[in-house]
């Protein structure tokens, strides 16, 4: 028997989802669906937008207003719907590569504004849907099907680029931390402007496969044992730090949110001021 979250949030006629064993977008879909639940929101109320890629077929599954848009767009045209519809909670759903590769110029501008969107980004490190090319957060030297002897280039720090940016909310999590996650969202949704939350989740089949990280539950076991809580990460030397990474809420900041600053303009137009 489905679950209680399945049955009220699914379009079960859309499933069996098309995800590969192992793979942990389903668990990063389930805590977006949580924090849902727990904040209370009227699904009528929420337009969940993704772009192409394992990730974005997430929005196919959900029973929200949903919007499955073209490679790297999911912002463009989630900025449109809020700018049409202020009152909406709109939430973006994408990949890694769809985020901040074809999509890096969407992010950095729809962080800069500031406009009322929750990003969350399923990072497993590859392009999964069309065959495991190495992405712009593949670590410097793993393999993808485009770097068969190894990435050379600097992978991006999504966090850093998005706080960079201009973002309101800042968090990273994994698919391992689960309740951290649900947190991240709900507080993501909450937050007047714009959030943007990393979930580190596992990709099995391309990148564990091509890089030799073993199965899933060896991924998950490394995201465990690796992700430090950036309060403790702070306290640590710098030998310490060597192949962790931080998790938690990483930055909080308030500023004018774009909707709000544009609606402004618009009452200002036709008071004639």
């Amino acid at each position: 028997m489905p679950s209680q979250l399945v049955k009220e949030y699914f379009r079960t006629e859309n499933l069996p989802h098309i995800w590969c064993p192992g793979c942990g977008n389903g668990i990063v879909t389930r805590a977006i669906v949580k924090a849902i639940d727990n904040l209370g929101l009227n699904k009528d109320e929420i337009c969940v937008v993704s772009g192409i890629g394992c990730s974005s077929r997430a929005s196919g599954y959900l029973d929200f207003n949903t919007v499955h848009t073209t490679h790297g767009r999911a912002l463009a045209f989630a900025t449109g719907i809020k700018l049409a519809k202020p009152n909406l909670n709109v939430i973006v759903i994408t990949g890694d590569g769809d985020a901040s590769a074809i999509g890096g110029n969407h992010l950095i501008h729809a962080a800069r504004r500031n406009i009322d969107i929750t990003t969350i980004v399923f990072n497993n490190n590859t392009y999964g849907m069309t065959g495991g090319q190495y992405s712009p957060t593949t670590p410097t030297g793993d393999k993808g099907t485009t770097a068969p002897f190894g990435n050379i280039d600097t992978n991006f720090d999504l966090c850093e680029l998005a706080k960079a940016a201009g973002a309101t909310y800042v968090s990273r999590s994994t698919i391992f931390t689960t309740n951290m996650l649900i947190k991240q969202v709900e507080n993501g949704i909450k937050n007047k402007g714009f959030s943007f939350i990393e979930a580190l989740t596992t990709c099995p089949t391309y990148y564990g496969r091509k890089n030799r990280k073993g199965e899933a539950v060896d991924m998950m076991v490394y995201l465990k044992e690796n992700a430090i809580n950036i309060a403790a990460y702070d306290k640590l030397s710098e030998e310490q730090r060597e192949g962790k990474f931080v998790v938690g809420e990483i930055y909080k900041s308030n500023r004018p949110e774009y909707t709000e600053e544009y609606q402004r303009i618009i009452d200002s137009f036709s008071k004639g001021v």
